[in-house]
């Protein structure tokens, strides 16, 4: 099985196999035989080398096929590829604070929010003793519809009045 791992999987470099609890010689003779014979048909160039009196086999072997080197990252687009971003408990007090000035200053009525879907799950959900959509209802006595929408980034959100306009507070 280790050879046919090492070949599957295209392995190189220097592989060292412990084989726990291998005291009798007879023992330790009879699986490097197996070992080098598994290892005979690997068209790699390899080398066995007989496994030692504490029980540890050391096999090197080269690399058949080149290194596959595939990127599968992309830049993040909220941080710009910095790892940093805006906490979220920030964002919500700025999103509270303007969704307050819109209800009590500028008397908008059904108010919808479109945000990233991250947040309209915490917004919607992600408290204990009830949702912030509900704490909005109960202080603001107005019900603010949620939405996410997948191609905002994480920290965007806009506010729409009732006839789908976009409403731009500073």
């Amino acid at each position: 099985e280790i050879a046919r791992q090492l070949r599957l999987r295209d392995i190189g470099g220097i592989i060292i196999v412990d084989f726990i609890d291998m005291r009798k010689p007879d023992n330790r003779k009879m699986v490097y035989q197996e070992l080098r014979n598994a290892m005979s048909n690997d068209r790699a160039k390899h080398s066995v080398l007989p496994i030692s009196k504490f029980g540890v086999a050391q096999i090197t072997r080269q690399r058949v096929r080149p290194e596959v080197n595939i990127t599968t990252s992309e830049m993040c687009p909220s941080c710009n590829g910095t790892g940093k971003i805006e906490a979220s408990i920030l964002i919500l007090v700025d999103i509270e604070r303007k969704l307050t000035h819109l209800i009590e200053k500028q008397n908008q009525k059904k108010l919808r929010l479109v945000v990233h879907p991250f947040l309209e799950a915490y917004i919607k959900r992600g408290r204990l003793f009830g949702s912030l959509q509900w704490k909005w209802y109960r202080t603001l006595k107005q019900w603010v519809t949620v939405q996410g929408n997948d191609n905002y980034q994480y920290m965007e959100y806009h506010f729409f009045d009732k006839n789908d306009e976009e409403i731009l507070v500073d």
